[in-house]
């Protein structure tokens, strides 16, 4: 990917042209990234919790709804799994079953002894368990 970055003393306000052949999902993402700036709200009852991207351990759904687990606890979220895939960076946060994306940073070990799918163990120690339509897309993000 080629970046251009032009400084102009009269610019009131920074402003990021993507230019693309084609509308892809990873023009979407960038371009999500890019307006959402990393940062993701969590929801602790009615109270408002910024999240940074490097904080986040795993998104999950529970309960009908999206849960998002920190170092620090868990949190509600009002986006749905899809949008978190298209607003967090792809080579640092992967799907790892319909209901499950994790921090490819805070994994600290992988069992990839178990047929057809891998356990994942995180740094905080939850453990998390690879669906196995997933195994082929984890194995490319991890370069395995």
């Amino acid at each position: 990917m080629k970046v251009e970055v032009r400084i102009d003393p009269d610019c009131t306000q920074v402003s990021a042209v993507i230019t693309a052949p084609a509308l892809t999902d990873e023009v979407r993402a960038l371009a999500a990234r890019l307006e959402g700036g990393g940062v993701l709200t969590g929801w602790q009852g009615n109270s408002a919790v910024p999240l940074e991207a490097e904080a986040i351990l795993r998104c999950y759904g529970e309960n009908k709804g999206v849960r998002v687990q920190t170092a620090g606890g868990v949190l509600d979220l009002k986006e749905r799994l899809y949008e978190l895939e298209g607003k967090l960076d792809r080579h640092t946060f992967v799907r790892i079953s319909n209901s499950e994306i994790v921090n490819l940073r805070k994994v600290a070990a992988l069992d990839l002894s178990l047929t057809g799918t891998i356990r994942l163990k995180l740094t905080d120690g939850t453990v998390c368990y690879a669906s196995r339509r997933y195994v082929k897309k984890i194995k490319e993000a991890l370069g395995l």
